[in-house]
């Protein structure tokens, strides 16, 4: 058994899928280590990918090079695009996907990833070994040459519950909520990673001993429900978009597997579903002090709902199905660890579900995470070289979040690998980082690195302070062609970007060129309700009215609308017409975005060294100097980024650094 790799990566959820394809697409040979091969990707609470934010970084993880998006799409049961009524900077694409299916094609995929190889085993320690002493040298201006000062140690493998041994410079842990994992219903509780799967009870323990420091979170998952028990004539149906959008980029090659769309459902509670609900208060693990550690404030189960929201007589819940040849579906809205006699009272008082059998009740885990303002830009740690971190271990929650993650992490081990003289050469070390500016994961990184956690993390748009920039349509001009640079995306994903980009050229140019006469639009431009033209414009200028659009304009005049066919692939057409239309009609947010984006840049630009010793600078307030010397930031722009830093600190600073 060959027992030497470039990468290892340890847990195959979301996360370590994304990871180890990274690093197998790099060159790295990797290995994934996994409790159980038939629950890769396994989609543990709902079978959803994207939403508000999130659709965003999956789109990203697309332009990458990743999967996500692709598996996504061959498993789609139901496709949306989410605030379609408002501004493109916050359209988000969201699916609900075949659980089964899902899992069935990420392993297609991982098993057609050349230089990945697959384990089926839990790991239970990180080796490492103490780098040879290093040559001594004359300290420079303001490094750290404290007692406290020493070297740090170097991952060199892991070791698994069978003994098995594993050695590679590079280890990414993507365990999930398996460490130290424990369920709770009600005054229950038992050791688990999820439902009817084991904890790994030792791998935390293996890390900490470092310095590396851990703590509690929580998360929860509602009860799975028997659709043959739910009378859907007294529920809402939400039905898909009629005119569906895909993740990925490639969907037009996709193997699609042709599945059945399907509806969702919608309903509410009532008073006497809380009245229920309450009496099971007594025996609510977050109530009665079993659970110590802070869940997701944005996805509350449904008892802090009614603790937090008391004046509130009803909440929704969304049903949702877990795949097109089950009846298991998803009650979205009602996350609980009550005991599960109360959960079932509780909802027989929804008139749809008077007559309830479900396969299994909601609970909640807690489960073990590192603090990820010890990690750098790249995920890796800064205590121990060559280990790299990602998804619900750095305090995330989300399939999403964690892929994202997942992909750099993955990347870094890889070039990290590559710099240490193993099988890739020594050429691969420069670090794949992206920057808030770049990418819905770059601020994800961001915001974890420089500002640590105190909930579990979710990504939202308003967390983005460049969201005009980075829209979910404009993810492969983004992020294609770098990633393309250092192997993360495939020539094909980057010619599928040079041909967009060339009809995005070709239709502004149109636009430009053509004239267009109060004659030929004033007819459509009244029916829609805006002013009508007094002399002739280009093209480009009318359609940044709000009311128009390309199609519309095309419909209007069929020799304009062959011209535009003309000039567009047509496989290309609707991507490139809908980034045409939005540049047109937002150019002036978004010249304002570049403006303040390069603004940041330059305070990005001005580095400072990682291990500054900041405990001298008295000139810095207390606090700022006690939270740059833990953060340890890389640039200027990361330190002003830091709470507890304030502009007069940076100001100080900067003129400090010029000294």
């Amino acid at each position: 058994m060959d027992n030497t790799y470039d990468v290892i990566v340890v847990g195959a959820g979301h996360a370590g899928c994304e990871a180890a394809t990274a690093a197998a697409r790099l060159g790295a040979h990797t290995l994934l280590v996994t409790m159980d091969m038939n629950k890769i990707a396994q989609m543990s609470c709902n079978p959803a990918i994207g939403g508000i934010a999130k659709g965003q970084i999956v789109r990203e993880c697309d332009a990458l090079g990743g999967f996500t998006a692709i598996v996504t799409d061959r498993t789609a049961l139901q496709r949306r695009m989410l605030n379609i009524g408002k501004g493109p900077a916050v359209w988000s694409p969201r699916a609900q996907c075949d659980r089964p299916r899902f899992i069935e094609e990420w392993r297609h995929v991982l098993d057609a990833t050349p230089l990945l190889d697959i384990w089926q085993d839990e790991v239970t320690e990180l080796m490492t070994e103490q780098p040879a002493t290093e040559q001594n040298t004359p300290p420079h201006p303001g490094q750290n040459t404290g007692k406290n000062h020493r070297t740090t140690p170097q991952v060199v493998g892991v070791r698994t519950l069978w003994g098995a041994e594993f050695r590679a410079p590079a280890v990414v842990i993507t365990a999930g909520t398996f460490l130290n994992g424990l369920m709770h219903i009600g005054r229950h509780k038992h050791p688990g990673g999820r439902i009817a799967e084991p904890a790994a009870l030792h791998l935390t323990e293996s890390i900490t001993r470092h310095g590396i420091r851990s703590a509690r979170m929580k998360t929860g998952t509602p009860v799975r429900i028997d659709r043959r028990s739910v009378d859907f004539s007294l529920m809402e149906e939400q039905p898909g978009d009629k005119k569906p959008h895909f993740f990925s980029y490639l969907h037009d090659s996709n193997e699609t597997k042709g599945l059945k769309q399907l509806p969702c459902w919608t309903c509410e509670t009532n008073e006497r579903v809380h009245a229920a609900l309450r009496r099971g208060f007594e025996d609510a693990p977050l109530f009665n002090g079993q659970i110590q550690s802070i869940g997701p404030r944005y996805c509350p189960s449904i008892e802090t709902k009614l603790q937090v929201f008391p004046e509130r007589n009803h909440h929704p819940l969304f049903l949702e199905p877990e795949g097109e040849d089950t009846n298991e579906m998803y009650l979205n809205g009602f996350s609980s660890s009550l005991p599960m006699e109360v959960q079932m009272e509780a909802l027989r008082h929804i008139p749809a579900f008077r007559n309830l059998k479900a396969y299994r009740p909601g609970y909640a885990i807690e489960y073990d995470f590192f603090d990820p303002t010890q990690l750098s830009h790249t995920l890796q740690s800064k205590l121990v070289t060559g280990l790299f971190m990602a998804g619900q271990v750095n305090g995330t929650t989300g399939y999403e979040e964690a892929a994202g993650q997942g992909l750099v992490a993955g990347a870094n081990a890889a070039l990290y690998a590559g710099s240490m003289g193993s099988a890739l050469g020594g050429n691969r070390g420069d670090a794949f980082t992206l920057a808030r500016d770049e990418a819905y994961i770059g601020v994800l990184i961001d915001d974890l690195v420089t500002k640590g956690v105190d909930e579990p993390y979710r990504m939202f748009t308003s967390r983005a302070e460049f969201r005009i920039l980075l829209r979910q349509d404009n993810a492969d001009e983004r992020l294609t062609p770098r990633a393309h640079s250092i192997a993360l995306a495939s020539s094909k994903r980057l010619q599928r970007w040079e041909e967009k980009r060339r009809c995005i050229e070709a239709l502004n140019s149109l636009l430009k060129e053509t004239l267009l006469s109060p004659a030929s639009v004033n007819s459509l431009l009244e029916h829609l309700g805006t002013a009508p033209l007094s002399h002739s414009v280009r093209a480009a200028d009318l359609l940044a009215r709000p009311q128009l659009t390309l199609s519309l304009l095309s419909q209007h005049l069929p020799d304009f609308g062959a011209k535009v066919d003309a000039r567009c692939l047509p496989t290309l057409k609707e991507e490139a017409t809908e980034e045409v239309e939005i540049k047109i009609k937002y150019q002036g947010y978004i010249d304002r975005e570049l403006l303040a984006a390069e603004k940041m840049r330059r305070l990005e630009d001005i580095r400072i060294r990682p291990d500054y010793d900041y405990s001298a600078l008295h000139q810095l307030s207390t606090e700022a100097r006690q939270k740059l010397a833990a953060i340890q930031p890389t640039s200027i722009g990361q330190a002003a980024r830091i709470p507890g830093v304030s502009p007069a600190d940076i100001n100080a600073l900067l003129v400090l650094l010029g000294r």
